[in-house]
């Protein structure tokens, strides 16, 4: 991996535990409109732009997708967001990363303002040097959208970024935008998830994570 100077963080499922306000705002959306699931089964939709999940999930057209994440912000809003933190040992590899002169960024197709929101209530906003996220339509902007206005707020050029994130979504926008993706395992990908997408190295811990950004 070349020299890197500017670190892109995903939000959900890498730096924040998300899941569980996320999961039961979906079943609440779902319930409305005559389906059901288990939470465990929903933990898909942690991370990837949702219009595009719930078409994809249940076969249901853009207008009716959009409805869905109306119907899902109507208990994430008030209640969801807060059912969540941030992953253990997190605000120290932040501050173990800007101690060696990193640049640091959430490039997160979360809408901004909720993952402002969240990492200002945690104390870990002023980590980052820029935070980058979907605006505030139903439908969530692309992830290589969102990388390249990361690395464009940074003053980044691919070959000195790398993108942070726990999904193939990460890993198929940091390539739309000609940088690396580096894999976490804590965060919310099915098994082998990550390498078939091409991760460019996968991270056990925190520990693992900072080698492979510092080496």
């Amino acid at each position: 991996m070349q020299k890197i100077t500017t670190v892109l963080f995903d939000f959900d499922g890498t730096v924040f535990d998300t899941v569980e306000g996320i999961t039961k705002s979906i079943q609440y959306a779902i319930r409305k409109h005559g389906l059901d699931a288990g939470l465990d089964e929903l933990r898909c939709f942690a991370g990837p732009p949702l219009v595009d999940k719930f078409m994809e999930v249940y076969g249901v057209t853009q207008q009716e997708a959009e409805q869905l994440v109306t119907d899902f912000r109507e208990r994430y809003g008030p209640i969801g967001i807060y059912e969540s933190s941030p992953f253990p040992g997190i605000g120290e590899l932040l501050e173990a990363l800007r101690g060696k002169g990193k640049k640091l960024g959430i490039a997160t197709s979360k809408p901004q303002v909720m993952a402002e929101l969240l990492l200002e209530r945690s104390g870990l906003k002023s980590c980052f040097d820029v935070i980058v996220g979907s605006g505030a339509g139903t439908n969530n902007d692309a992830k290589w959208q969102i990388v390249q206005r990361a690395m464009k707020d940074c003053g980044s050029s691919p070959e000195e970024s790398v993108l942070v994130g726990d999904t193939k979504y990460d890993v198929a926008g940091a390539k739309q935008c000609g940088i690396p993706c580096i894999g976490v395992r804590w965060g919310y990908a099915a098994p082998g998830e990550l390498k078939a997408a091409g991760a460019a190295a996968i991270a056990d811990n925190m520990e693992d994570l900072l080698r492979l950004l510092t080496e």
